[in-house]
Formats: C-alpha cells, sequence, structure tokens
C-alpha cells in the first residue's frame, strides 16, 4: 500500500511541476509576442508587428489556400492603401482553446477577433477566426514561425468560450 501512495504523491509532485512549468511558459509568450501583438496591431506599428515574427515565417491563409514567406507577409503597401486604411482604427482580441510550450518551441490554437471603426462615419466592421500558431525560441525570444487562420469553425460563442490572453 505504501509503494502505491508514494508513487501517486510522485507523479502528482510531477504533474504539479509540469503545469507550474507551462504556465511560465506562457507568460513568457504573452510578454514576448501577444502583448507586443496586440499592441502594435491596434498601432498599426508595422515595425513592432515584423519584430514578433520570425524572420523565416510561414504565413498560412487557409481560406484563401495561400501559403508565403515573410517578405509576401511583410511586402510594403502603397500610400494610397495606407491612407485609405487610415481611417480604420482597429482592434484585436486573442482567445484560446490550446497551448503547448516547450523550453523552446510552442504551439497554440486559438480565436481572434478584429474590430475596424471608421472614425469618420462611425461604421464598424467585425471578424472572427480561428488561428493556428508555432513559436520557437530565437536568441532567447519567442518568435511567430508559423501563422495560419480560418473562418471555419468560428464563431462568437466559441470565441467567448475560450481563455482570455492573462488566463
Amino acid at each position: 500500500m505504501k509503494p502505491m501512495l508514494i508513487l501517486l504523491l510522485l507523479i502528482s509532485c510531477t504533474d504539479l511541476q509540469v503545469a507550474a512549468q507551462q504556465r511560465e511558459l506562457v507568460k513568457e509568450i504573452n510578454e514576448q509576442v501577444w502583448k507586443p501583438f496586440i499592441r502594435s496591431f491596434r498601432a498599426g506599428d508595422d515595425n513592432g508587428f515584423k519584430a514578433v515574427h520570425s524572420k523565416e515565417v510561414i504565413r498560412v491563409l487557409q481560406d484563401d489556400k495561400e501559403i508565403f514567406g515573410y517578405d509576401r507577409y511583410f511586402q510594403t503597401q502603397p500610400d494610397s492603401i495606407k491612407a485609405k486604411w487610415g481611417i480604420w482604427k482597429k482592434d484585436i482580441e486573442l482567445r484560446f482553446v490550446q497551448r503547448i510550450a516547450g523550453k523552446d518551441k510552442a504551439f497554440e490554437v486559438g480565436f481572434y477577433k478584429t474590430t475596424s471603426t471608421n472614425q469618420q462615419s462611425g461604421e464598424t466592421r467585425k471578424s472572427i477566426g480561428k488561428f493556428h500558431v508555432l513559436l520557437r525560441k530565437e536568441n532567447g525570444i519567442w518568435k511567430i514561425l508559423m501563422d495560419a487562420d480560418s473562418s471555419e469553425g468560428a464563431s462568437e460563442e466559441l470565441f467567448n468560450k475560450a481563455e482570455s490572453l492573462e488566463n
């Protein structure tokens, strides 16, 4: 009986250590990737947005059946397009359904909700999508290595059920 009890205690302690390590890694990812990602998205800060991505990033637009790398993902937009979208205030919220992190690699699945408000007319546009992201540590800093998203399987209900960034 005692050996079984000792084994159960060891397993419980190991599970608690793994859970604590996961929480610490997720917190680190939040600080190094997701908080700057959200800030730069809201501010329209292209350089800040690029900074959270690996130079080897793979971008997958599942709805459009497209896959491409860093150069195309971050190609410069003409000033006329920037001016057109400059009147729109953008916001993004992220929620997570799965977060798996190791010491230098992570995989996350969740939902995003974007809201764009035209500052002249007051028109508001919202969209919800599901994302899958691979991250890796590069020189001690977490970066997005692969970012895939789709509108399929995304809804306000599922977004609301998912865990917020701070959980």
